[in-house]
C-alpha cells in the first residue's frame, strides 16, 4: 500500500518544484518508484510518458497523490473515466487541493462529486452538440452545406464513366486524366447511376 506521487508541467519552462513538495510532504516517497512528472507534456493528451509508468506501477491497494486535480488531465470525461478505472483496480486518488474528490478517504463524497462533475460534462457535451446542430441548420438554410467539397463535377464524372465503359484505359490512367486517386473514383463510379 504505497503513496505515488504524479506531477506535470505543459511546457518546459516551468518547475514542478511546488508539486513535489506537496507530493512529498503527503507522503510520497521521493524516488523513481514512487514519483513520476511530466515535463512539457499537455494535460490534453491522453498518453503522456511519466503519467503512463506512474499508472503502471500502481497496485491494488496503492494511493495515487496529486498536487492538483487538473494535473491528472484537462477533460472531465477523461478525468472521471480515470476514477473509476482506477477504482476498478484497487487505486485510491488523493487531490490535495480538494480532498472532496478524494477516494482515498470519503469515497461516498467523492463518488457524489465525480457523479455530479460526470452529469455536468455530460450536460456540457449535449450543449455542444445542440450548438453544433443549430449552426449546421443556420448554414443549411442559407444554402452552404458541410462536409467536405466535391472533387469531382458533372462533366468529370460523365468522363470518367464514359473512359471506364469504354475499357481503353486503365482505372489509375482515368483516375489521373480526371485528377483523383483510384479509391474516389471507385467511390464516384459506384455511387452515380
Amino acid at each position: 500500500m504505497a503513496l505515488i506521487g504524479y506531477m506535470r508541467v505543459s511546457t518546459a519552462e516551468q518547475k514542478t518544484d511546488g508539486q513535489r513538495d506537496a507530493l512529498l510532504a503527503a507522503g510520497v516517497k521521493d524516488d523513481a518508484r514512487h514519483l513520476f512528472k511530466d515535463q512539457g507534456v499537455s494535460g490534453a493528451k491522453a498518453s503522456r510518458p511519466g503519467f503512463d509508468k506512474c499508472l503502471a506501477a500502481l497496485r491494488d491497494g496503492d494511493t495515487l497523490v496529486v498536487a492538483k486535480l487538473d494535473r491528472l488531465g484537462r477533460s472531465l470525461g477523461n478525468l472521471i473515466h480515470l476514477f473509476q478505472e482506477l477504482a476498478e483496480r484497487g487505486v485510491s486518488v488523493r487531490v490535495l487541493d480538494n480532498p472532496m474528490l478524494s477516494t482515498d478517504g470519503n469515497k461516498a463524497q467523492a463518488k457524489l462529486m465525480l457523479g455530479i462533475f460526470g452529469t455536468l460534462a455530460e450536460y456540457e457535451r449535449d450543449l455542444l452538440r445542440e450548438r453544433t446542430n443549430v449552426g449546421l441548420a443556420a448554414a443549411r438554410a442559407r444554402g452552404r452545406n458541410g462536409g467536405r467539397p466535391a472533387l469531382l463535377d458533372s462533366p468529370k464524372i460523365s468522363r470518367a464513366k464514359e473512359l471506364h465503359a469504354a475499357g481503353v484505359l486503365s482505372p489509375k490512367e482515368i483516375a489521373d486524366a480526371v485528377g483523383v486517386s483510384v479509391a474516389t473514383l471507385y467511390r464516384y463510379l459506384a455511387k452515380t447511376p
